[in-house]
């Protein structure tokens, strides 16, 4: 296998797909335009909101500068559009005439209102897939409630499960996840909702309308403290640097001897013999190598005991050398808790090529971003270029419907591109 980049086309490629999304949204639309498919995102005059976002490149606030625009915009390309404007309407009617999906996010009734619902567009183009991705969905008692990520993350039930221990933390607070957790959800969701109404579409010709609640993506992704209510009436118990539960386990985080956290993942098993010889090299295995601890109930008996000594002898010794003894010669499923920037220093990112290097033309420079998160040997997802300034495409796009030099310089003038 290679995780050399590939010039093969992705599974999406020959699909354009008009996207019209925030923060909620803008993800899915990334999924796709990385596969391939031709995003248009569509733009008010001045940008998305989203290009106001910082940290911003240089620390110059600019709205093509924007690094949190940049992460999630790769591959698309940007028009602008005024939709208050009649004019405008009838321009974006003309584009989703061209398209096969339309990833929307506005607020629940908002594309109806100005005439541009489901119905009418696809009455001009009936292989239309339509999204509507919203925090709580087109119907029911909170399709107009407001929201955020943390919203997302403490109405879905992730904020339930995600925390400290007493110890660390006497309040026992719930914390919200960060980097936008809450609407990757909802924006993966939309997106597996999308590739199997595509699908449905190769075999029936026919587009539908997709209504993507975020909230409900979340629920989804509980994992299982919300199945232990449901079926036990547990409560589950968050507990610092591993997963909640209705029962308390052993703490897992042990500090090491260059400052930094080994988490030390999977509990005990007797793989953890090979691991005490590395200990005895250095005279810290203390009772470790007696026979008795052989015995899996002598080990259960002993757990405290014997993660007290391995914790001391972890932080005597780098990080690095604890993470490779346990993993290459103990098979423990441990890890180093890493900073971002440690990241981009790591062996195994770069034998696999994770790590991937776009061009940003208009500043003479290439940025190193982060990339798929699978391999595929037929189908592959990659960036194909940055995020779009804004606007930049509205020549090539609205040339590409029909839409001449003349009428294109009308629409400047009057504000609806």
């Amino acid at each position: 296998m290679t995780t050399q980049p590939t010039t093969q086309p992705g599974p999406l490629a020959g699909l354009r797909v008009i996207e019209v999304a925030d923060r909620i949204g803008q993800w899915c639309g990334k999924l796709m335009a990385d596969f391939g498919a031709d995003v248009i995102k569509i733009e008010p005059p001045g940008g998305v909101a989203e290009r106001q976002v910082g940290p911003f490149y240089k620390d110059i606030e600019d709205p093509n500068r924007s690094l949190y625009f940049w992460h999630y915009n790769t591959s698309k390309r940007s028009v602008t559009l005024d939709l208050s404007q009649e004019e405008g309407r009838e321009l974006f009617r003309e584009l989703v005439r061209t398209a096969d999906v339309l990833l929307e996010t506005m607020r629940p009734g908002m594309l109806p209102s100005l005439g541009l619902g489901y119905e009418s567009l696809a009455a001009d183009n009936p292989a239309l897939i339509m999204c509507s991705l919203t925090p709580f969905g087109q119907d029911g008692p909170w399709r107009d409630y407001l929201s955020t990520d943390m919203v997302q993350l403490a109405g879905g039930g992730q904020m339930a499960a995600s925390g400290y221990d007493e110890v660390d933390d006497p309040e026992r607070r719930p914390i919200a996840p960060g980097g936008g957790n809450g609407y990757h959800m909802g924006a993966h969701y939309a997106y597996i909702a999308l590739t199997a109404a595509l699908h449905c579409r190769n075999m029936t010709g026919q587009g539908q309308y997709l209504d993507v609640s975020a909230h409900e993506a979340a629920a989804l992704t509980t994992e299982m403290h919300v199945p232990n209510w449901i079926y036990a009436h547990n409560v589950v118990q968050r507990q610092t640097g591993r997963h909640a539960g209705a029962r308390p386990t052993a703490p897992s985080q042990m500090p090491t001897g260059d400052g930094r956290y080994i988490n030390m993942g999977g509990g005990l098993s007797s793989s953890f013999r090979a691991f005490v010889e590395v200990m005895a090299e250095t005279g810290m295995a203390g009772d470790l190598q007696d026979i008795k601890y052989l015995d899996p109930e002598v080990m259960q008996e002993n757990t405290d005991h014997i993660r007290d000594v391995i914790r001391e002898y972890v932080k005597t010794v780098p990080a690095a050398d604890s993470f490779k003894a346990a993993q290459e010669i103990a098979g423990m499923p441990w890890g180093i808790v890493r900073a971002p920037d440690d990241l981009l220093d790591d062996d195994h990112f770069r034998a696999r090529g994770f790590f991937l290097e776009v061009e940003h033309p208009e500043l003479g420079e290439t940025f190193t971003y982060p990339g798929a998160g699978a391999i595929y040997s037929a189908s592959p997802q990659r960036i194909s270029r940055r995020a779009p300034l804004i606007g930049e495409d509205n020549t090539a796009v609205y040339t590409s419907i029909g839409v001449g030099a003349e009428r294109l310089a009308q629409l400047r003038a009057t504000g609806v591109v």
